[in-house]
């Protein structure tokens, strides 16, 4: 299709929130208006009505929007925030072979798009795994570009509408969407009445001994040499007295206090999938990769007074060392095949969180030309050691036939793409919330000599976010 792409602009001087969208509003008549006039059908173009604002939280500004999909995305440095509504288009299908597979056919499908969109979304965490229903919602890809979105870079805040028309549809049904979206925007940003419901029940699935069977199984492995890692998850079950949105989890996580990934995806009401992730899987600027090695966990809140952090605990672990290891060098070798100039930091660093803190090394490559692809990096990196294993292939396997749950988006790529640039989160610490009920997700990393009892405990701390907003008052 014909790639092209206009932005326009109202005002160049910032507006307030309600000013603006009028501004949107009769910029978008204006345009009906010229094309119109000028036969022009719209198709293959994608128009950016784009307007600068005075500051709005796109937090609570998302926490009172009534039209999905709702999105929103906080990257890790705290420098880029986006929080959309609606749909001016996406790519979601059901795959029906393996990772690669499916990461080749979101390329067929995303190469038509234009360049200059970026979509927002996620993939699932195996494609070939059976799926529980609680996952319907979620397929093997779903990216959206977001109808009507508020972001902030660089300290600029912008209210920017998407009318995208490809090939044969019909551009007054388009702009008639956009027209009854912006007259359902609210411009609040108040969010302080909203509040959880009462929690009636956790469980846990595995249960406690039921996860001691299973760390055990897979340490089994080890001994026969199969497998040199293993990451096992655990599924949190939360009963709430009724439904709540979602996105009250965004709005009370202790975000300011971790260098963590904010990611929430809820494609109808009350049904979300949301991560707090530490763990980069790539950031890609045209042909330039950074990636990086996480493994190695440590809890803050065990260490005592003389020791205000676990970086000495950690950098002191061999357990952890070598698990991080595991890590570092799969990295490295899988990045042999698809880039050139591989960088991989040689001393290795502690990532401190709230609660938790983490071995990280980092990691830059220049992509061969051949690989420029997503997909290409998506299949090498994804899963990476520190959710899947080592050997990567039998570890999905053992995933598999080991935890008594599907894993669906958990620890799965999630993030946003555009043709020049990409940045993806490995979706961890996170939650799938359907009307009452939240399911939260964590894991830990099996190694030889690795203690059930003590895998347990780190999954629990890393939830403990997550639970001490379900005990909050209000």
């Amino acid at each position: 299709m014909s790639e092209r792409y206009y932005t326009i602009t109202p005002s160049e001087a910032p507006l307030p929130f309600e000013k603006a969208v009028a501004s949107i509003k009769s910029a978008l008549a204006r345009y009906e208006h010229d094309r119109a006039e000028k036969n022009d059908d719209g198709t293959g173009t994608l128009i950016a009505f784009s307007q600068v604002i005075e500051a709005v939280d796109p937090g609570g500004w998302l926490a009172n929007q009534h039209v999905f999909p709702r999105l929103f995305w906080m990257n890790r440095e705290k420098d880029y925030t986006v929080a959309g509504i609606g749909t001016a288009d996406s790519i979601q299908f059901e795959g029906d072979g393996d990772n690669a597979s499916c990461f080749r056919e979101f390329d067929l499908r995303f190469s038509g798009k234009n360049p200059k969109a970026r979509y927002f979304g996620g993939f699932r965490f195996n494609s070939i795994e059976q799926q529980d229903p609680l996952w319907k919602e979620f397929p093997s890809c779903y990216l959206v570009l977001p109808l009507v979105q508020l972001g902030i870079e660089n300290n600029t805040c912008v209210l920017t509408c998407h009318l995208y028309a490809e090939k044969g549809c019909i551009i007054a049904d388009k702009i008639a969407e956009l027209e009854k979206t912006l007259d359902l925007v609210s411009s609040d940003a108040g969010c302080d009445t909203l509040k959880l419901p009462d929690l009636l029940n956790i469980s846990y699935n595995p249960d406690e001994t039921g996860w001691s069977n299973t760390c055990r199984k897979a340490l089994e492995t080890f001994e026969t040499g199969d497998m040199d890692k293993i990451a096992l998850a655990r599924q949190t079950v939360l009963e709430f007295a009724g439904s709540f949105p979602p996105f009250l989890f965004i709005l009370r996580y202790p975000s300011q206090k971790s260098a963590i990934y904010n990611f929430y995806f809820e494609p109808s009401e009350n049904h979300a999938f949301f991560s707090f992730s530490p763990e980069r899987l790539y950031r890609r600027n045209g042909n330039l990769l950074l990636t990086e090695a996480l493994a190695g966990t440590c809890s803050r809140e065990k260490m005592d007074d003389s020791r205000p952090d676990a970086s000495d605990v950690l950098l002191n672990s061999e357990k952890d060392r070598r698990e991080h290891k595991f890590v570092k060098d799969m990295i490295y070798n899988e990045l042999l095949e698809i880039s050139s100039d591989i960088e991989m930091e040689e001393e290795v660093q502690v990532l401190q969180l709230n609660r938790l803190a983490h071995l990280y090394t980092r990691c830059s490559a220049k992509l061969k030309p051949e690989f420029g692809k997503d997909s290409a990096v998506l299949t090498t990196l994804h899963p990476t050691p520190a959710v899947g294993g080592v050997p990567r292939e039998p570890a999905l396997r053992h995933i598999m036939n080991l935890e008594p749950f599907s894993r669906g988006w958990y620890a799965a790529p999630a993030g946003w793409i555009s043709r020049d640039a990409a940045e993806f989160s490995v979706a961890i610490r996170s939650a799938l919330v359907i009307d009452n009920h939240a399911y939260l997700y964590s894991g830990a990393g099996l190694v030889k000599g690795s203690e059930p009892s003590l895998e347990w405990e780190e999954v629990d701390q890393k939830i403990g976010d997550l639970l001490a907003i379900t005990r909050q008052d209000p």
